[in-house]
């Protein structure tokens, strides 16, 4: 089978370990059950800044944020691995940068995750990433954001949200840790049986 991973808040903890970033970036103390409480992917909000000043500080911690010590979200690693040790297919879809690529799939290696050059796919906008999932005719989607996850009605696609405070209205079905995969492979295996 063919699945497809989202890299940000997906497989890893970008958005809290940007949290942390800002905080002593900023030399403040934001709570860390305020950032839980989030609505929004954004984070900006929380440390007072604008719209304007919260984009140029991500562009600014950018290579801090995506390339230092952020953690891959319990079992992520091993998950993937798992899959591609039984002989499935393991793709990554990701908004990041397209000069961020060749790092990305670097930085992912160096942490365990299994990542093929052929199977990476980055650089496009979010609701660009539903034309790349279709032509790839996935079995498995798994994503955190709802401007990707609410574009994707194919019949064949089996769509997954890793859950996050700012996703909780989506209706669609949910992973909340990645040792939940096993069981919707199962479950999905044993629908299709009958």
């Amino acid at each position: 089978m063919k699945f497809g991973f989202d890299i940000d808040d997906t497989l890893i903890n970008l958005r809290e370990h940007a949290f942390h970033i800002y905080n002593e970036k900023l030399g403040q103390q934001v709570a860390i059950d305020q950032f839980h409480a989030l609505n929004k992917v954004e984070i900006h909000e929380l440390f007072g800044m604008t719209e304007e000043a919260g984009s140029k500080m991500w562009n600014e911690t950018l290579e801090q944020i995506y390339y230092t010590n952020c953690p891959a979200y319990p079992d992520a690693v091993e998950t993937l691995v798992n899959l591609q040790e039984q002989g499935h297919e393991v793709y990554y879809i990701t908004a990041r940068p397209a000069e961020h690529r060749e790092r990305t799939m670097k930085w992912l290696i160096e942490q365990g995750f299994p990542v093929t050059e052929e199977r990476f796919y980055c650089g496009m906008k979010d609701q660009a990433k539903v034309n790349i999932i279709r032509d790839l005719r996935l079995d498995y989607y798994f994503d955190d954001k709802p401007d990707v996850l609410n574009t994707l009605t194919d019949d064949t696609l089996q769509v997954y949200v890793k859950t996050q405070s700012y996703n909780q209205h989506l209706t669609i079905p949910r992973l909340t840790n990645w040792l939940e995969l096993k069981q919707i492979v199962e479950e999905n295996n044993d629908k299709k049986q009958f």
